[in-house]
């Protein structure tokens, strides 16, 4: 399928690896120009020469802490005015409602909320006199079932998605549209990471905590950087236009609900 964005630009955050990554490739494969970034600079540079030989395209690596005010001001000096704005960052620790306090929620809020509005806040405005633009956040599945031991997660993400669902519908009218994928379990060191805390946790090895977690999930399996780029991508091109302010599961069907 033509995707219809061949020769747009995007920023895609936390793109070295994992999710963030497969969002950058599925971009890169439909022809976009990318700034790609994360806080550590040999592996995003080398994630954004494997990208450009492989599909062709222009491809920045521009390496900083998208949490903080000076980091988001070098990404944007990459490119001040994407057409595409993949927000992404790691989730916080997991742990338990006695284990946090104040400063632990400051931080959450900072990666997993505020620095996305602060980099929609940057890149709204000249999307909306375009007629165009896309923004896409990488959230949690978390969003519609909470996760226990995920408390910063649940609390910065729900607050983020609340955001959306009001600058959502404010921005549509001018050919912007702003949606929230919410994985589940993928293969990526986040799920490396979770596991190997039920692991310790349970006394468990990590081949027994991925399979344990594995069969929680109706699908059996974990899903893929691949796919969930895949979704990234459709959600960023000429066919979606007409989806706005939505949070779509990407989880499996580990989360039994109908709405």
């Amino acid at each position: 399928m033509d995707l219809g964005i061949k020769g747009k630009t995007a920023i895609v955050c936390a793109a070295s690896k994992g999710l963030g990554r497969g969002c950058a490739e599925a971009l890169a494969e439909a022809g976009v120009d990318l700034v790609i970034n994360a806080r550590s600079q040999g592996p995003l540079e080398q994630a954004a020469q494997e990208i450009a030989e492989k599909y062709g395209v222009q491809v920045t690596a521009v390496a900083a802490d998208i949490s903080t005010e000076e980091g988001r001001a070098k990404v944007l000096a990459a490119m001040p005015s994407p057409d595409i704005l993949v927000n992404n960052a790691g989730g916080p620790p997991p742990g338990m409602w006695h284990d946090w306090e104040r400063e632990d929620f400051i931080k959450a809020l900072d990666a997993n909320m505020l620095a996305p509005i602060a980099m929609m806040k940057a890149v709204l405005p000249a999307m909306m006199d375009r007629g165009w633009g896309r923004v896409v956040n990488i959230t949690s599945q978390s969003v519609k079932s909470p996760i226990a031991v995920l408390g910063l997660s649940n609390s910065a993400r729900a607050g983020l998605t609340g955001y959306v669902g009001g600058t959502s519908r404010q921005v549509a009218g001018s050919g912007v549209n702003i949606n929230n994928l919410l994985p589940g379990i993928h293969a990526t060191d986040r799920a490396i990471s979770l596991d190997q805390g039920v692991a310790k946790a349970e006394g468990i090895s990590m081949e027994a905590a991925r399979a344990q977690r594995a069969a929680t999930i109706p699908a059996g399996r974990y899903g893929t950087a691949e796919e969930f780029g895949a979704m990234c991508a459709f959600l960023c091109s000429e066919k979606a236009g007409f989806i706005v302010g939505q949070n779509i599961l990407l989880d499996g069907g580990a989360v039994n609900a109908t709405l």
